[in-house]
């Protein structure tokens, strides 16, 4: 994984309110971003002063790279604002970007294995932690449309000998998720029925392909509209289960040939596809579910916005999807720019297993949680939720190194620095909140968001190798807050 430091871009327009610009000129001479606050001892181990008897009502959430809070509830003990040469996080509720679908992990194969073989009653705690809006609350899931590389081997739908053909599909059967995958996923939507899933294949069928093999090969031309017919079983077969299929990506990674599963897909084949194939069938059978194109990494938007370009193609298509394995996050707004009106996602990023907990922390949460939703995502996802202690399974060439956001053995959980990069995000920056303004700085990278309650949520990480002190001015409560070297916070204000 690449840990290179990228400055996602944004878009500062400044609009405040009388009082808060006010306040900001009146700091101007004093405010840097590159104060170092080493020194200042009240503020060691992310605590306010200890003689600060004029606190705010704003809660924080901490986990420190040390792993000496993992992310642990503060309530009520943030000071107030008062004028200090600290730099300013500049918040604007009334500036307002894109939506948020949510935040959450892949339900892979093997994940929903390993939490199915955990006793009754240990699974129902889990999840309840894991997708409770009242807990954690993850609140997107993506699945594979049949096997990906972490399932115990690759399957497809509608498995048949290469020899022989199966173009009405009548051999079609879901029934190697049903084993797992679909027992938990109803478990899940008991407890939180509003959850939204994104389904992505890593291989149409083998007998459909150019090589008539799980590894590689292009989906044959003469079987495109049976392969969208495929699409439609499998949205229909889930529904029947009692399972809304919210989004499908077209194709995982379709550069990227050499995983079990994989396919390729060029880009005029994936525009042919959508414009003559996917998008009219869906229409056709009422299906509702948006199509998602690209689904790889952020090196390349040409192949997207080559996809968009495309008028009859473009009707069908809900926005692009991307993975940060290769690229700059701040490319995704040249994808915006070029197509605002279609929306960001961002569905992939691994662990490794030799994980450095702090610095995985620190990129994750820079890049991901706050760099892809200043650059227009609706939701991040990180791959996968669940691994054992082997990182098993995988397929024969599938990811042998992937860190769950969980590891379980049994009935042994153990949260791994995934699971706390979800949780800053998923447990307070609800579905249907808005990205608001804020100013960005390279030591203090933050976002901040509007809830449907109208609380205001802002994420903060401390990029440096020293303790800062630091401002967020939201306009009714301004306060004063400190983070270790390496630390995240999310701070919740009421907007009354």
């Amino acid at each position: 994984m690449n840990y290179k430091k990228l400055q996602p871009y944004f878009s500062y327009k400044n609009v405040m309110k009388p009082f808060l610009l006010a306040l900001t000129i009146s700091l101007l001479h004093n405010c840097s971003p590159s104060d170092s606050d080493s020194n200042d001892t009240n503020y060691f181990n992310n605590q306010p002063p200890s003689n600060q008897s004029n606190l705010s009502s704003v809660d924080y959430w901490l986990t420190a790279s040390d792993k000496s809070q993992l992310f642990e509830l503060h309530e009520d003990k943030l000071p107030k604002f008062s004028t200090n040469i600290h730099f300013s996080i500049q918040v604007d509720p009334e500036t307002t970007y894109q939506e948020i679908d949510g935040f959450g992990f892949a339900l892979t194969g093997g994940s929903a294995l390993h939490l199915y073989n955990m006793d009754d009653v240990q699974r129902a705690e889990l999840l309840t932690e894991l997708f409770s809006p009242d807990r954690i609350g993850i609140s997107y899931l993506r699945v594979s449309i049949a096997a990906s590389d972490l399932d115990p081997d690759p399957f497809s739908y509608n498995d048949i000998p290469n020899e022989q053909t199966d173009v009405d599909l009548d051999q079609f059967t879901i029934e190697r998720d049903q084993e797992y995958l679909i027992p938990v996923l109803k478990e899940i939507l008991a407890i939180n029925p509003e959850i939204k899933i994104l389904g992505s294949p890593w291989s149409a069928p083998s007998w459909m392909k150019t090589n008539r093999n799980t590894i590689g090969g292009s989906l044959l031309t003469k079987y495109f509209s049976t392969y969208a017919n495929y699409f439609v079983k499998y949205i229909e077969a889930y529904a029947a289960e009692g399972i809304r299929i919210d989004a499908i990506t077209v194709q995982n990674e379709p550069l990227h040939d050499g995983n079990n599963p994989s396919m390729y897909m060029s880009s005029s084949d994936m525009t042919s596809f959508v414009k003559n194939n996917l998008g009219p069938t869906f229409a056709d059978s009422k299906i509702d579910t948006k199509i998602i194109v690209w689904d790889h990494n952020a090196d390349n938007t040409n192949y997207p916005i080559t996809i968009l370009n495309d008028p009859e193609a473009n009707q069908y298509i809900d926005g692009s999807a991307f993975h940060l394995y290769a690229g700059d996050i701040k490319n995704l707004s040249l994808v915006h720019q070029a197509y605002p009106n279609k929306n960001l996602y961002f569905t992939e990023q691994w662990v490794g297993r030799d994980s450095d907990f702090a610095l995985d922390l620190k990129w994750h949460t820079r890049e991901l949680i706050i760099g892809a939703t200043r650059n227009w995502c609706k939701t991040v996802l990180e791959w996968n939720l669940v691994s054992n202690s082997q990182l098993d399974p995988h397929t024969d060439g599938g990811c042998t190194l992937c860190l769950g956001g969980l590891t379980i053995d049994g009935n042994n959980v153990t949260k791994n620095v995934g699971y706390y990069i979800i949780a800053h995000a998923s447990k307070l920056v609800r579905p249907g909140s808005v990205r608001i303004q804020s100013n960005y700085n390279d030591e203090l990278p933050n976002v901040a968001f509007k809830r449907p309650d109208n609380k205001i949520v802002v994420i903060v990480l401390n990029d440096t190798d020293t303790a800062k002190s630091f401002n967020i001015l939201v306009p009714e409560e301004p306060v004063t807050a400190s983070l270790s070297a390496g630390s995240v916070g999310t701070y919740v204000w009421d907007n009354k």
